[in-house]
């Protein structure tokens, strides 16, 4: 019996010292950086349907992380991260060709939306990736970032460089990696279909499961209903003032979710208004969605409804948050 418990202490010892020699070099050597495939030349037309396109989308996903006081998108703090990450900034994503994305070719922009990895190599962790989004949306959206509107009009202003956490760090070496680039053309949804529609719109365009699951690491980006607990809600996030917030069940679990507090009416209103059945004001970081059209958040709505249930009871969890403060 003392062999087998001195053999036990000897792996156990040898794990625990490979483990803290790992981490020593998480923190001793550069980030991750990957090699970029040659990119067959894309140019993009820019028409004033994509820019119109483009815009609703850059409204949705853009402009929330990026845009300063002045509605240019130079890019700014993102607050609404946790402290557990760092202190992330977002990048100046104006067509200034020092310190914008001025230099980037088309296809540049497209592999990053796509995958993540920039046009030097670096992987960007906080950004969404794209992997779902119909290819003409996102011609749509780079057509809008080449546009004459005034958030991507040139400017040298940038915020400071991200300072990341250990934490981040090590994901970076572990379990956020880049996505690999379709190989195959993503078409539209079905416009008929309310439920495509609506699962087009919550997942490829609105990235809305990301906050909404179970967990902010822990996501399926290529097939979002397998992350944990989607659309559970349950994710801890920064508010105003540095308010914690936990982000909402929006399944249709009679007990915890959405189906007894929220008509389509509502949840129109809620999403694109920001404001509850009860009157109350939705709070930051959930930003109204105003570009949307109603038949688009309608759409939403009915694809949650066929989205598997989880009981999560985020207003007992909000509850138990709020008394731990005092």
């Amino acid at each position: 019996m003392k062999k087998v418990m001195k053999i036990l202490g000897m792996v156990l010892g040898t794990v625990v010292l490979l483990l803290a020699g790992f981490c020593a070099y998480v923190a001793a050597v550069d980030l991750p950086a990957y090699d970029i495939p040659a990119l067959p030349k894309t140019t993009v037309a820019v028409t004033l349907a994509r820019v119109a396109r483009g815009e609703v989308i850059a409204q949705i996903q853009c402009m929330s992380c990026h845009a300063d006081k002045d509605n240019r998108v130079t890019g700014k703090h993102l607050a609404e991260v946790p402290d557990l990450f760092g202190k992330l900034y977002s990048k100046n994503i104006t067509q200034d060709k020092q310190k914008g994305i001025g230099n980037w070719t088309d296809g540049e922009l497209i592999y990053f939306l796509r995958t993540g990895i920039r046009r030097d190599g670096s992987y960007a962790p906080i950004m969404p990736q794209y992997p779902n989004m119909a290819d003409e949306d996102l011609q749509s959206v780079v057509a809008w970032l080449r546009s004459d509107r005034f958030p991507v009009q040139a400017s040298q202003q940038e915020p400071q460089a991200s300072e990341l956490s250990f934490v981040s760090k090590l994901l970076m070496h572990t379990l956020m990696k880049p996505l690999p680039y379709p190989q195959q053309f993503i078409a539209k949804p079905d416009s008929n279909n309310q439920v495509a529609l609506g699962r087009y719109t919550a997942d490829a365009i609105g990235d809305c499961f990301a906050c909404h699951s179970g967990d902010m690491i822990d996501q399926d980006k290529i097939h979002p209903e397998k992350t944990k607990g989607y659309y559970g809600g349950g994710i801890e996030m920064v508010g105003e003032g540095g308010q914690k917030v936990i982000t909402p069940n929006l399944t249709f679990d009679e007990q915890t979710g959405i189906a007894q507090k929220y008509s389509k009416e509502q949840f129109i209103r809620a999403v694109k208004q920001g404001v509850r059945p009860d009157g109350t004001i939705l709070k930051y970081p959930m930003e109204p969605k105003m570009v949307l059209s109603d038949r688009e958040v309608g759409a939403i709505y009915e694809y949650l409804k066929t989205v598997p249930k989880i009981q999560n009871d985020i207003a007992k969890k909000t509850a138990e948050l709020q008394l731990a403060k005092k």
